[in-house]
């Protein structure tokens, strides 16, 4: 393929597939604002728990808030914040309501992170009896209605122009190209701006003299493949209009590559067993996604944060996959022992698993303990039967039993959502009802 210098467009197809993109704006604090009406305006932020910014509001934002800035630093250039514990639960309903409300309208809607989603509109302009713009901003308006906070949407030909499209107006943008438009619209759009692109990818491709998306889509696919490899020549398609990553339906089928849990807590603790128990909690959350999932592992990474954000992990394997938590505890407890330092203070605990495969992935050897496998596999489905019924983590390892002590003095009770203390009938902390409290006063 040569090289293209002209300004003709990339296509003249105006929507060969019709991909949106819904990104909620602020979505942590405008599921505050929308149940507590009284917070609309007000510069707001989450993450009291955690001690640093989770998520800020744009008014917040306008007064130079930042994510990750440290509440100290917020009361500081913004005295006015409004500053509240994370009430995941409340956000995750939230989702999920609007996920419904995109069904509504498609059935082929991808959950790609709690406040994204993709839809794939085509075909559907003669059920609708309107353009695919149209049926955006039907969506739109029907989001903002019911769920009283705002999205930006990005209508294109492929899902990464569409997720660029919904960056490029926040908050509440619309933004909708067309094939014949792209040209156009990708003269304007910086390297940075492509989901997938790096620092790395970034650097390298303006050392090899390519500054702007259009730039690179007019490079030819043998320049891309050298300098990028098989993702670069698929984002190199994607730019182009053609299609290459589907929508796909149903989020429960994802088969994950890694599953990580990270834990930050505040204040940071040079405390030994507090520390081991944020690890030993991120394990035990990894491996109930890990079987909700239903897969299994053979590859897990412990690394702990210190003060300073450097990090410092260590990584190893078991002879065989498996999605039993109690296989990797002994594991889990000696990578820990050699990382941990004593008057160091830490401020984060992380696990990943890796080399995940389908459960029931049977690589047993012949000197295994068939017997004592078989008895943790039934321990760990008996676990999640028990949580599942009374609430996550009722049932734990005995490493986080330390944490119901320490939690109490460190993290009091108004260091959590409202949503856990204000409990309705036949409720209590773990256990709920998955509704919302809305406060209209």
């Amino acid at each position: 393929m040569s090289e293209n210098t002209n300004n003709s467009p990339l296509t003249l197809v105006s929507y060969p597939k019709a991909i949106m993109h819904v990104d909620c704006d602020a979505f942590f604090a405008s599921c505050e604002a929308a149940v507590r009406p009284v917070l609309k305006g007000k510069p707001v932020i989450t993450g009291k728990e955690r001690g640093i910014v989770s998520c800020a509001s744009y008014e917040a934002k306008r007064r130079g808030v930042k994510r990750g800035m440290r509440l100290f630093e917020v009361e500081k250039i913004c005295p006015s914040c409004v500053i509240l514990p994370s009430d995941y639960e409340t956000y995750s309903l939230y989702s999920q309501r609007m996920c419904s409300i995109l069904r509504r309208f498609t059935p082929d809607v991808e959950e790609y992170s709690i406040d994204e989603a993709f839809c794939d509109l085509t075909g559907l302009r003669r059920v609708y009896h309107c353009s695919y713009e149209k049926i955006a901003q039907k969506i739109k308006e029907a989001i903002e209605k019911e769920l009283d906070l705002t999205v930006s949407i990005g209508l294109s030909i492929s899902k990464s122009l569409a997720k660029i499209c919904s960056k490029k107006d926040k908050p509440s943008g619309f933004t909708c190209i067309p094939g014949y438009e792209l040209h156009k619209f990708l003269k304007d759009i910086s390297l940075k701006e492509v989901c997938g692109f790096g620092h790395n990818s970034v650097a390298l491709l303006n050392k090899r003299g390519v500054s702007s998306v259009y730039e690179f889509v007019n490079k030819s696919q043998d320049f891309v493949s050298n300098a990028l490899g098989k993702i670069g020549r698929e984002l190199y398609l994607e730019l182009k209009g053609m299609a290459v990553y589907e929508v796909i339906r149903d989020k429960l089928e994802h088969k994950y590559l890694s599953i990580s849990k990270t834990k930050t807590f505040m204040p940071p603790s040079d405390d030994k067993d507090f520390v081991k128990a944020h690890l030993f909690r991120n394990t035990e959350s990894a491996f109930i996604k890990l079987r909700r999932h239903k897969q299994s592992v053979k590859k897990i990474t412990v690394y702990l944060k210190r003060q300073d954000f450097s990090c410092h992990g260590l990584e190893a394997e078991l002879n065989r996959h498996s999605s039993s938590t109690m296989d990797f505890t002994d594991i889990v407890e000696e990578l820990f022992n050699k990382i941990y330092r004593e008057k160091v203070l830490y401020r984060a605990t992380g696990v990943i698993l890796s080399k995940l495969a389908n459960e029931g992935c049977d690589d047993r050897t012949l000197f295994d303990d068939i017997l004592k496998i078989e008895k943790l596999k039934s321990l760990s489905k008996a676990a999640d039967k028990l949580n599942g019924k009374f609430g996550k983590h009722m049932l734990h390892l005995g490493a986080t039993e330390f944490l119901k002590t320490r939690n109490s003095n460190v993290h009091p009770r108004a260091n959590v959502s409202d949503r856990k203390i204000e409990l309705l009938k036949g409720e209590n902390f773990r256990k709920r009802l998955n509704i919302p409290l809305l406060r209209l006063k």
